[in-house]
């Protein structure tokens, strides 16, 4: 009787899962398992209580999955080299099928388990294969719009139902999913797969049309998959062959975004060291304050910029934060108050559900101006009052996350400090008592930004 693994990582799904489809048609007996690695779990480069309780949550849901299906969940703990192949001669498996995987830590870690036990990688994080696109020289792509031309010619693999009946070795212990941590989100996403797809049907049903029109209005218009897509309790690529089902503007420009989760991934796949250092050695000579005081502002939403703040405590309710609130906010911390960019990308990578390196690095560097992109840097300056008069028009966005400015009128909303001392009293909105002053001067910080990326790009 032939026995499989499938080795569970970042796809904690039963539906359109290559790894565990071929496994199912190639043996017998499957064995489906997850390793609770520690390094992950409590000690990696970026712990986050939030994601590690999104986990084991939705660890138990695929547990419930494959019990239906007359599967299991194996869990184990340890290095998953290690615990692979203590499995494999434990239970006879002739392989070990996984998904492949982008981030340094992953490829080193998937390189040790080719060496220890015999494996099948698939595809399955990502719409495509983000290791086949070239240019036309063969290098890897660094620039977008030619990577999305590439990309969207790429075939495409099929989309995979749930199998509906699986066997597991008998008297094999399923092992504990240990008690999931509090998450720090007060208000944090529904885990698991079952949630995924319910978010997705209702995406499609009433959202997606809009989204080419809507996805930069702070105040609602995404999707809110990422946190699914990132742990894959939803396929990338089912979202994308069920968006292009939808047609219209609003798939089109969705699955461009798909396109950017692939790109980033392609990105980190082939320029590991991004996750350290700038994409452009030139920017790792820029010189970054030391602002605790900023900083700790910064986290905590309290700068004084309405659409700053409004931003940083949605990512502390939730656990995750517009897009466009995410380039604003990342901005600010590095062109006002010249803050490194990784201490930006560390509290993201602390708070967010959907905290992937590939995306995350990929974005902190994309408005950092260090990273894959050609437009300079003074193009990426963005001020806070703009930004948010153009993608919170009508202060929804700002009021809901920072209530102490509800009665502020619309005109004063992006700069609540103009008011005189009649109005705010009158607003119940006296800053530096309900609503902090701004902690810098956006005109003035914007000019020293300027100035230190001047003195590394000379010559």
């Amino acid at each position: 009787m032939r026995t499989a693994i499938v080795w569970f990582r970042r796809d904690l799904r039963v539906h359109d899962h290559p790894a565990l489809t071929a496994a199912h048609r190639a043996a017998d007996r499957v064995v489906p398992v997850f390793v609770l690695d520690p390094r992950l779990l409590d000690a990696g480069r970026f712990p986050s209580p939030n994601r590690a309780w999104f986990l084991l949550e939705s660890l138990r849901e695929l547990r419930a999955a494959l019990r239906e299906r007359g599967g299991e969940l194996f869990v184990r703990s340890g290095r998953p080299e290690r615990v692979l192949r203590d499995l494999v001669e434990e239970t006879g498996a002739e392989a070990v099928h996984f998904a492949s995987d982008v981030s340094p830590f992953a490829m080193a870690r998937d390189r040790r388990v080719d060496a220890a036990v015999p494996t099948v990688r698939h595809p399955g994080n990502f719409v495509a294969d983000v290791g086949v696109p070239r240019t036309s020289d063969g290098r890897p792509f660094t620039v977008f719009s030619p990577f999305h031309r590439r990309w969207a010619g790429l075939e495409r693999r099929a989309v995979h139902g749930a199998p509906r009946a699986l066997t597991v070795p008998p008297a094999l212990d399923a092992g504990e999913i240990p008690a999931a941590p509090e998450p720090e989100a007060a208000d944090p996403f529904a885990p698991g797969e079952a949630a995924a797809r319910e978010r997705l049907r209702r995406w499609l049903a009433d959202g997606i049309e809009g989204y080419a029109s809507r996805h930069d209005r702070l105040a609602g218009g995404t999707s809110e998959l990422s946190p699914y897509l990132h742990f894959g309790c939803l396929s990338a690529r089912e979202t994308e062959e069920r968006a292009r089902a939808k047609g219209g503007r609003g798939a089109d420009a969705f699955v461009r975004q798909l396109a950017w989760r692939d790109f980033y991934a392609h990105v980190l796949l082939h320029h590991p060291g991004n996750a350290e250092r700038a994409y452009k050695p030139q920017f790792d000579e820029l010189t970054w304050a030391d602002d605790a005081d900023g900083l700790a502002a910064w986290c905590e939403g309290r700068t004084g910029f309405p659409v700053v703040d409004a931003g940083m405590r949605q990512l502390l309710e939730r656990g995750w934060m517009h897009n466009r609130a995410r380039l604003i906010v990342a901005s600010f911390l590095t062109k006002d108050l010249h803050v490194d960019w990784r201490e930006g990308e560390r509290h993201f990578m602390r708070h967010l559900l959907c905290g992937d390196e590939a995306q995350n690095n990929g974005n902190w560097q994309w408005i950092t101006s260090i990273g894959v992109d050609p437009a300079p840097y003074f193009r990426r300056m963005y001020n806070p009052m703009t930004q948010q008069m153009r993608h919170d028009p009508d202060g929804e966005y700002v009021r809901r996350w920072c209530p102490e400015l509800a009665q502020v009128p619309l005109e004063h909303l992006a700069a609540p400090r103009e008011m005189s001392e009649a109005e705010q009293e009158a607003h119940g909105c006296v800053i530096g008592r309900d609503y902090p002053a701004p902690i810098v001067d956006h005109k003035a910080e914007r000019e020293r930004a300027m100035a230190r990326y001047r003195a590394v790009t000379r010559g």
